[in-house]
């Protein structure tokens, strides 16, 4: 158990710290008293755990504690936090003068979840059929990454100067072309493996 695993599993633990306040918040305002110091929890906490991920990254590095357990939890750690900031804010809103601003449209958590389970299977499919998966992250997914983070603040923060739909839209968009690219990657590595069934055009 290295200080950077450590790192990770707290930023495990905050997740649910985070759910819970978000949530509270949520209900606050839906019931006409908000509490605004919800909310700044919410975000504290949201914030700690998304800078602690640059932390434990770089105690690794520089302290050489990569581990097996690390490469395990790490994208764990990070993947829970994404998702769990896009679910809560999917079911809690957090704007009473402008409900279109403080909560995700439904759609927006089913295609970030789909695609990643889309991700997951097809994984788990390369491996059982090749022996070996090789991801190759591309530069799409990583802008929805961005983006996914940049729409989660967009609601936390309640920034006036663009509506929320943009910013959902555009994360929407390259989370679905990221997942498209994922599976035709995956089809020309099951092809390469000598797979005849999987052709792509």
């Amino acid at each position: 158990m290295t200080t950077a695993n450590k790192i990770t599993i707290a930023r495990i633990l905050m997740i649910p710290a985070f759910v819970t306040m978000a949530i509270y918040y949520g209900q606050s305002i839906k019931d006409g008293d908000p509490q605004e110091w919800q909310r700044f929890a919410a975000i504290l906490i949201f914030l700690i755990a998304a800078a602690s991920d640059g932390l434990d990254g770089y105690v690794a590095r520089r302290y050489n504690q990569r581990s097996s357990l690390g490469v395990i939890l790490d994208p764990i750690a990070d993947k829970g936090l994404l998702l769990s900031g896009i679910i809560t804010l999917s079911i809690s809103n957090w704007s009473a003068s402008n409900p279109s601003a403080g909560q995700f449209p439904i759609w927006f958590p089913v295609l970030v979840i789909s695609r990643d389970a889309v991700i997951l299977v097809g994984s788990a499919v390369l491996h059982l059929l090749n022996g070996k998966v090789i991801v190759r992250p591309s530069w799409t997914g990583k802008v929805a990454t961005v983006l996914q983070m940049a729409a989660i603040a967009w609601v936390m923060l309640q920034f006036p100067f663009l509506p929320l739909i943009y910013v959902v839209a555009a994360a929407g968009l390259f989370t679905f072309v990221s997942g498209i690219i994922y599976v035709m990657d995956g089809i020309r590595q099951l092809h390469a493996g000598g797979h005849a069934n999987a052709k792509i055009n």
